[in-house]
């Protein structure tokens, strides 16, 4: 991955903004390995890449395998962290037009989606990883009361324990209880590591080794994230400290939306990742950059206005994808009824690549800020580099805001009330 690049944010920061944030970005990447900033218990992840072994990578794979072999679809049961992680990695890797290995339960409460994912799997054989720290969550409690039953009922208790892995605290939970009891294998959430920060422990790592993901590759990308963003890196090379401080200056110049674009639909829910990342971490005490996204070209049919001439308080982030896996050219025609002959024998890359330089120019003239961060291709290991990147980035983003970027307090505010309104005991 290469250095974020910032020329077309300096027609609205000027360098000298962004000089006087160098000390204020090293020092905030500093309180992340020291543990002395603001939510310090949740600091696991910032050297999880480079703690993970060998040997917890073949255990993950080892019952990944067993998952692929007695089920042709597993229902991965989680919501927020737990679940956006690994289907970022999967929607970006993965063909969208094939049937997939992996599906989602207990992100909602729709009772359509979920009769239609039952529906879906009646004639397959299913398995389920479940993740939750608590096992009380409501939306993914439900969805595995559901999932569990519909198991037990086709293969018996028996057998469903060897269908079921959960994925939860070490030694305390609701979930813990019932998989210790059942006799589930299971894989422990880190105390020290939140679920927006958690793609890297089993929670993203089994459903991925199930969806046959590279994991090692995955894993080696973030670990040289790691060292490349780590607090003796100073400044100037340390591409997180750098995207972080962009963001904070476009701020206080009063640019309150970032926008991140990408050119490839498979980032879709990489974006949505991001999203969750940077909305859950930083949008708190009245502060905090309001994260949204696009998938260019095609939301320059929609989005695209409002971003070329709307109200001037969007920046934009681009991740560039400099190579593609595949080779489709555009092919001549006889008659060139639609004047696309001038196409003819390039590549879709080379036409998406020069779509991507005219919006970025449109939309610096128009007004929005660009910053441009190229991976070379989607692959596991440039998937690794950028989902650290994005992480470290976040929790410098967070003290340079003067924020906890490990709490999120504010989820809790909508669940009191729907227990109020359904009748929950002591609400």
């Amino acid at each position: 991955m290469k250095s974020p690049d910032l020329h077309n944010i300096l027609g609205f920061v000027p360098q000298a903004d962004l000089d006087t944030l160098r000390a204020d970005a090293e020092y905030s990447n500093a309180l992340l390995s020291t543990g002395e900033g603001k939510g310090s218990d949740f600091l696991g992840w910032v050297s999880l890449p480079s703690s993970i072994t060998t040997q917890f990578l073949s255990e993950i794979k080892s019952a990944a395998a067993r998952l692929r072999e007695k089920a042709e679809v597993v229902i991965v049961i989680g919501i927020g962290g737990s679940y956006l992680g690994a289907k970022a990695v999967l929607e970006a890797l993965g063909n969208p037009f094939t049937a997939p290995r992996i599906v989602f339960a207990g992100h909602t409460i729709s009772e359509d989606y979920m009769a239609q994912l039952m529906d879906s799997v009646k004639e397959k054989q299913i398995a389920t990883i479940v993740i939750s720290k608590s096992g009380t969550t409501t939306e993914p409690a439900i969805a595995f009361r559901i999932v569990k039953q519909e198991i037990e009922r086709r293969y018996g208790k028996q057998e469903a324990a060897q269908r079921i892995v959960a994925i939860t605290d070490a030694s305390r939970g609701a979930l813990k209880s019932v998989a210790t009891e059942a006799g589930y294998q299971t894989f422990v959430i880190p105390d020290d590591v939140g679920g927006r920060y958690s793609v890297l422990t089993p929670v993203g790592l089994l459903p991925l080794a199930v969806a046959g993901i590279d994991i090692d590759a995955l894993v080696a990308g973030a670990t040289r994230m790691e060292a490349a963003t780590a607090s003796t890196v100073k400044f100037d090379q340390n591409p997180a400290a750098i995207y972080a401080a962009a963001r904070y200056a476009l701020y206080k110049k009063g640019f309150k939306i970032e926008i991140l674009a990408a050119y490839e639909p498979g980032l879709q829910y990489f974006a949505e990742w991001w999203k969750q990342l940077y909305g859950e971490s930083e949008g708190k005490e009245g502060k905090g950059i309001f994260p949204a996204s696009v998938i260019f070209s095609t939301d320059l049919h929609s989005m695209g206005q409002y971003i070329q001439e709307g109200e001037r308080i969007i920046f934009e982030t681009v991740i560039s994808v400099a190579g593609s896996r595949h080779q489709v050219a555009v092919p001549c025609s006889d008659d060139d009824g639609d004047g696309l002959n001038f196409l003819a024998g390039k590549r879709l890359s080379e036409v998406n690549h020069k779509a991507e330089q005219g919006t970025i120019q449109a939309h610096v003239d128009g007004g929005v800020p660009n910053i441009r961060i190229e991976i070379p291709s989607i692959t596991p290991d440039s998937l690794g580099e950028l989902m650290y990147f994005f992480e470290k980035a976040c929790g410098i983003s967070g003290y340079l805001l003067g924020v906890n970027p490990f709490d999120q307090p504010g989820v809790e505010v909508y669940k009191k009330n729907m227990f109020k309104l359904l009748g929950k005991p002591g609400y």
